[in-house]
């Protein structure tokens, strides 16, 4: 019988535990492997989740404020409309939006122009976009609001706590920040010649395009003005939504436009000699007014206006 030495005994020894230890070594990466595998592949549906109500909220965020202008949009034309068939201002511009936006209504009578717009009707179709993909929104408002913050757009504003959560609790947001949109006024009707003519002349808002007025003693660019009866900014002015309520004030968000007195007499209304500035002619006022070199003879600026249209040196008898 052959007997191995003590030498190759402690070599086989070594061999095993140096196995032995390996097998250990890479059975606990294995399972510490997997372990993070399976952390991973349990957490890849929440935070697919989570992105999916990412992009609901930035779309909800988005529509809303599309919403918003649509309902400022749809309750400018409605109080234009009131003032054609009534033929008088409207007296309150925020209570009149607050009315149509929140119920629907003007002066208690149902509007259907506004119908989809108004805040139930939003309301009723963010939970429905919600419903599709199993999340629940909770939208509380403050009072819906409406002003001007530069001559040519008309801001509404709606201060909202928004709540969203998925319907399985896996995420939720809470948010509270103020729904903006801007409505421009051009392409709206001017109520002071609406009602000033009664209803005879309207003049659709338009920014000028004709500056600078005045090159020199030319005056071209303040003709194609007047003939246009485009607007012009002007602190001076009544703005657009002052317009509405038959205000003619000096707002900071004033525009003006030049009126076009063929256009009255055209219509048989009876033209007065005044300065042609709209919002002075269709007023008690009656400011100190020159005729303007190369101008029609009727056409007469009041002097407060004549370095706002460059023609200062260009006054005649």
């Amino acid at each position: 019988m052959v007997h191995r030495g003590a030498g190759a005994s402690m070599g086989i020894g070594k061999k095993g535990i140096f196995f032995t230890s390996m097998v250990i070594i890479l059975l606990s990466l294995f399972f510490i492997s997997y372990a993070a595998y399976s952390e991973y592949t349990d957490r890849r549906p929440v935070e697919k989740r989570i992105e999916t109500m990412n992009k609901f909220l930035f779309s909800l965020e988005t529509d809303l404020s599309r919403q918003m202008y649509i309902a400022g949009f749809y309750s400018i034309f409605i109080m234009e409309k009131e003032i054609v068939e009534t033929g008088t201002y409207n007296p309150n511009v925020t209570q009149s939006f607050q009315e149509l936006f929140l119920n629907g209504t003007m002066q208690g009578k149902d509007e259907p122009f506004i119908l989809g717009a108004k805040l139930p009707d939003v309301q009723a179709t963010i939970s429905a976009k919600a419903e599709k993909i199993n999340v629940i929104v909770n939208m509380q408002s403050s009072t819906p609001l409406i002003d001007q913050v530069d001559p040519w757009h008309v801001r509404i504003r709606l201060p909202i706590n928004l709540s969203v959560r998925d319907a399985s609790n896996l995420a939720s947001w809470n948010k509270s920040y103020e729904v903006t949109a801007f409505v421009p006024v051009q392409g709206f009707e001017d109520p002071l010649y609406l009602v000033n003519t009664h209803g005879l002349v309207s003049n659709n808002i338009t920014k000028t395009s004709y500056t600078p007025f005045v090159s020199g003693s030319n005056v071209a660019n303040l003709l194609l003005h007047l003939q246009q009866s485009a607007y012009y900014e002007n602190t001076l002015a009544p703005s657009f939504l002052d317009r509405l309520q038959g205000k003619t004030s000096a707002n900071t968000n004033g525009i003006e436009s030049f009126i076009y007195l063929p256009k009255l007499s055209g219509q048989g209304l009876t033209v007065q000699d005044k300065a042609a500035v709209d919002w002075i002619y269709f007023s008690s006022a009656s400011p100190s007014a020159s005729h303007i070199q190369g101008m029609p003879s009727w056409f007469r600026l009041a002097d407060t206006h004549l370095s706002t249209y460059n023609v200062s040196s260009l006054t005649a008898p």
